[in-house]
């Protein structure tokens, strides 16, 4: 089984929950290749929706376009957001700048996307195309693991539920959701408990995969879907 944990959670706590799961960190603050997952990453050349055949903006990072795209009452959108690297100060707050009135739909959009379309039409459809584009060697990576363990995907939020406007989205809830949509037999998996002397030992593994391009593919005008139960 795959589950998803908070990053501040205690390792001993986690373990006791979930005694045969292999933790992995896919935070801001893991580890290669798990922070790759990460919305901060610097990936490079993520295509900012509207995606199109005359695409001519793109962004580091799936957290700058996130943000970057944001409107409030006292500013509009940040381009400079689409740039940073070091995945720091890309977040925009409302205590800086005012109430939140949308995201712009594009850079050079006119339409504001309520917060609930925008989660679907921005958010969801550029991390799909990450996934699907840059980080299928790291997919893999998590399948053959998940077939042989308990995996506890670590995240700072840890909310699965895309309709559940009330909090931040889990991206690991989302790398959960497309495992067992691509892979489903995942879900069914169940393993023995360990031998208590295995207890004591276990700790989190991190493997550097041999480093591989993943091939492109054209991106599907239904990738939100790929995140359905």
């Amino acid at each position: 089984m795959i589950y998803i944990a908070n990053k501040k959670t205690k390792e001993a706590t986690i373990l006791k929950k979930y005694p045969n799961a292999l933790i992995l960190d896919i935070s801001s603050k893991g580890e290669q290749p798990w922070v790759k997952f990460s919305p901060f990453y610097p990936h490079g050349n993520i295509p900012i929706p509207p995606k199109n055949d005359n695409q001519k903006y793109f962004s580091q990072t799936v957290e700058g376009i996130w943000q970057g795209l944001k409107v409030f009452e006292g500013e509009d959108i940040d381009r400079s957001k689409f740039e940073i690297k070091n995945m720091e100060g890309i977040k925009r707050t409302v205590r800086k700048f005012g109430k939140p009135l949308g995201h712009r739909f594009g850079v050079e959009g006119k339409e504001l996307l309520d917060y609930p379309t925008a989660r679907k039409e921005i958010y969801l459809r550029t991390y799909a195309w990450v996934l699907d584009n840059l980080l299928q060697d790291e997919i893999l990576l998590l399948k053959e693991k998940a077939k042989k363990q308990d995996l506890v995907l670590l995240d700072y939020n840890t909310n699965e539920d895309i309709e559940d406007y009330r909090k931040p989205l889990s991206h690991a809830g989302l790398v959960k959701k497309y495992l067992l949509k691509k892979y489903p037999e995942l879900a069914t998996l169940t393993f023995e408990q360990p031998k208590a002397e295995e207890k004591e030992t276990a700790k989190k593994i991190i493997k550097t995969p041999t480093q591989r391009k993943s091939k492109k593919k054209q991106q599907s005008d239904n990738q939100t879907k790929l995140f359905n139960q």
